[in-house]
This record gives structure tokens, C-alpha cells and sequence, in this order.
């Protein structure tokens, strides 16, 4: 008999991205060369590595268990890590039992992580932005090809409504990569997959997991989406909302894509000698195509790609198409846009 068909479900999805990393990643002959004093996984006779993130939730545990399951028989060495933030009461404590389940699974290595929480961008920003940085150094030190994400098909559909509520384009429609991070580092093999398989898989495997009483806290904007908006859109429209999100999120990707590498294209064509866009060239394109073309200039002079919205590029645009002598728009970064005889120069400081 074989495995029940949660765990055969997260399995699958664990194996093909796995597939995926070796093929970006093979294993390194023992001829190869090491690099003295690097942390890398290309050492000489070294499986790659690939880490788990793991809160000790359903869905990061039902990740952990599928890798330690398919990493060995693929040949890959596979570890985790849990990041602590520090923000409630007994989180070392919960960190550390994380750590003892990972390493029950022969994960190696395995840490857990104490991150400072900032406050920039609202209390889910900034944790998120801590998380992220406490990952990216911790797949640094190990040589790490890899960090699997236990994302879902329901936090895909969540993430859209975040998007849609904030009104910045298909870019924000289109949610969370299947890959992302520098070198497609973070990977995400439940976007396809719902959070009752996680559940499930982790219930018949008597897996223990540990329900962040975060995910329930109004306070926090995603825990209204996830008990509020998504339950009140089902009950209004039918079930299969979430999967319905989760598909706009993917056809957005797509739209989204192929954009930017319209905007990336044409860049150069509307820039002057000096590097300064002209006016009536910019005109001339697409709106979509334009602001995109606005946005990779305005990062180009120092603005932060974060700090950068939808509603800065629409005043910017409005010097190419509503042009009536306005004065220069103030971007993130110390950035200035100002229209100057048919061109937009954009300087710091």
C-alpha cells in the first residue's frame, strides 16, 4: 500500500522541485576544485545542499518531513532552519522544539535563528523583511543552492486579495513565485497545493505542528483575508474562490513578465545622449509599458524598488500626459523628477 494521498501530494510536489535544483545544481565530482575558505555546496565530493524554513506549522512541517523523504534518494543533502522573531512569550522555547523535530527527520544542518523585528512597513513588513534577511545569511554561511518556503495554494489566493485591496497592478496580482530570491534561491513547492493537504499529510504522518495564534489575531491585515474576506467571497460566490485567486495570480505573472521585458527592451530607445527620457517617445508607448519604463529609471537614480508605488508613477506620468507647468515630483531616495524642454531628468540629492 502505498502512502496516503496527502503525503504522496506533498511528496510529488517536494520531488519535481528538487528535480529542478539538481538540474541547476548537479552534484560536484570529487575532481572538482573547492575554493579555500568558501562555505560552498560545490566542495569537492558535496551534494548540493537545500534547507527547509520551518516555523513548526502544518504546512512547514509537512515540507520538512516530504524533504527529508525525497533528498535522500535523490542524493541531496538537506537541512533546516527556524527563525525566532522574537515576538511572543516562550519563542525560544517553541524555536528550539522545532529544532529538535527537524532533527528527527536527519535534516543536517539544523539552527534556529533570533531575529530583531524593526517596525518599517507595518509590523508584517518588517518581520518578513527580518525573516527573509536571517535566511539568505544562514543559506550564505551553509552554501545553501536552496531554502524550500511552505507557501500554499491558500496564501497564494490571500496574497492576491492583499494586492488587489492595495490597487498597485498586475505585478502585485500576481502574488508569490514559484521561484524568487537571487538565483531563484527560494523555492515554493505547495503553490499548487491546498493548506488541508499540508494539515492532512501532517495528521496521518502524526506530525506534530504548532498553530501561530498570529494567523488568528486581527490585528494583523492577512488574518482578516484569511477568517474574514476569503470565508465571506466563498460563502457569497461558491466555493473555488481560492482557486480561482490562485489562477489570476499565475495568468498575472505571466502578463506581468512579459511587460517588464517590453519595458526593459525599449528603455534605451527612449533616452537621450545624456540619459534622459524623452518626452514624446515616452508618449508614444503603451501606459503599462511606460510606467514600467518610468519605474526601472526612477530605481536606476536611487530609488528604493520598495518603497516605490503605484501612485508615485502615476504622478510622474502625469508630466508626460497632463503636462501644465507642475514642479518636480519627490520621489523615495531623495529622488527628483522634473520635465525639462521635452525631456524627464531624474536626479538624487
Amino acid at each position: 500500500m502505498g502512502p496516503h494521498p496527502a503525503v504522496a501530494a506533498i511528496r510529488l510536489a517536494v520531488r519535481r522541485v528538487l528535480h529542478d535544483v539538481l538540474t541547476l545544481h548537479p552534484p560536484v565530482s570529487p575532481a572538482s576544485v573547492a575554493v579555500p575558505g568558501a562555505a560552498s555546496s560545490s566542495a569537492p565530493g558535496r551534494a548540493p545542499l537545500v534547507l527547509v524554513a520551518c516555523s513548526g506549522g502544518a504546512d512547514s512541517m509537512a515540507l520538512a518531513s516530504a524533504l527529508a523523504f525525497e533528498a535522500p534518494r535523490l542524493g541531496i543533502r538537506a537541512g533546516g532552519v527556524t527563525v525566532d522573531h522574537g515576538l511572543q512569550p516562550g519563542s525560544d522555547l517553541r524555536a528550539a522544539e522545532v529544532v529538535s523535530r527537524l532533527t528527527a527527520f536527519d535534516l543536517d544542518p539544523v539552527e534556529a535563528v533570533r531575529v530583531d523585528v524593526g517596525r518599517e512597513g507595518g509590523p508584517e513588513a518588517a518581520a518578513r523583511d527580518a525573516r527573509y534577511a536571517a535566511l539568505d545569511a544562514v543559506a550564505e554561511r551553509h552554501g545553501a543552492v536552496a531554502i524550500l518556503l511552505g507557501h500554499t495554494r491558500d496564501d497564494q489566493a490571500e496574497t492576491v486579495l492583499l494586492g488587489l485591496a492595495r490597487g498597485s497592478g498586475i505585478r502585485s496580482l500576481s502574488g508569490m513565485a514559484t521561484a524568487s530570491g537571487v538565483g531563484g534561491r527560494y523555492r515554493r513547492p505547495f503553490l499548487g497545493l491546498d493548506r488541508q493537504t499540508a494539515r492532512k499529510a501532517c495528521m496521518v504522518q502524526s506530525l506534530p505542528v504548532w498553530d501561530d495564534p498570529h494567523n488568528a489575531d486581527p490585528a494583523y491585515t492577512r488574518s482578516r483575508v484569511r477568517h474574514e474576506a476569503l470565508p465571506v467571497l466563498e460563502k457569497a460566490l461558491g466555493k473555488g474562490v481560492v482557486e480561482a485567486l490562485a489562477r489570476t495570480a499565475q495568468l498575472s505573472r505571466d502578463d506581468a513578465d512579459a511587460l517588464d521585458s517590453w519595458a526593459a527592451a525599449v528603455e534605451t530607445s527612449v533616452r537621450d545622449d545624456s540619459g534622459d527620457l524623452e518626452v514624446a517617445k515616452l508618449y508614444a508607448l503603451p501606459p503599462a509599458v511606460r510606467r514600467r519604463v518610468l519605474r526601472r529609471a526612477a530605481i536606476a537614480a536611487g530609488c528604493p524598488a520598495g518603497s516605490l508605488f503605484a501612485r508615485h508613477l502615476e504622478e510622474v506620468d502625469r508630466l508626460i500626459t497632463g503636462w501644465r507647468g507642475q514642479g518636480a515630483i519627490n520621489l523615495p531616495g531623495r529622488v527628483a523628477v522634473r520635465r525639462q524642454g521635452g525631456r524627464l531628468v531624474l536626479r538624487q540629492g
